[in-house]
């Protein structure tokens, strides 16, 4: 009796076996600052952002300026000269806006640019994120830092420094 009950258990224990899955997690923030490449790039789009903001905020301090102007000087104005002030600054107004919408906006010159640079060095991190989970027969690998809410994680779970070594990197040391 003994017997079959501990080979009912062996055999139920290695069903469980066979069934489960293996889980880890990755901090894709924790790996992006090893990547020197990854740093620079921010570094490249922070610096054009910022060149571009300060050509639309002087492109709006120049309308404020001219609006300011048309109030001053509007007593003094025909009807005529009133319109065409007013179509001079809705023009630069939209001009403004648009450029704007060109370099800040969803399809803007800013996201395309973002796309080019760190694209291919997220291409690079989920290879080498495949790469651990293979070698290490995982089944799923979260990202701690996405949308996917987790409540808890184990620290031996985290294959962090797994990425970070396979991409060629240092765990522990950050770019700058």
């Amino acid at each position: 009796m003994k017997k079959i009950i501990f080979t009912a258990l062996l055999t139920f224990s290695a069903c469980l076996g066979a069934f489960a899955q293996r889980f880890a997690f990755v901090d894709s923030d924790y790996i992006l600052k090893h990547i020197p490449e990854y740093s620079s790039a921010q570094k490249q789009l922070s610096a054009q952002s910022q060149q571009w903001q300060k050509e639309a905020d002087a492109k709006f301090q120049e309308i404020d300026r001219l609006y300011k102007a048309y109030q001053a000087d509007q007593v003094l104005m025909t009807p005529e000269m009133k319109k065409r002030r007013e179509a001079e600054i809705v023009g630069k107004e939209k001009a403004a806006k648009d450029f704007q919408r060109l370099k800040f906006g969803p399809d803007g010159e800013l996201t395309q640019k973002s796309n080019t640079l760190i694209k291919p060095i997220q291409d690079k991190v989920s290879k080498a994120v495949q790469a651990v989970a293979e070698s290490e027969n995982l089944d799923m690998i979260f990202d701690k830092n996405s949308e996917v809410m987790m409540l808890y994680a184990n620290p031996r779970y985290d294959k962090s420094a797994a990425v970070i070594t396979r991409l060629g990197l240092k765990p522990g040391t950050f770019a700058q």
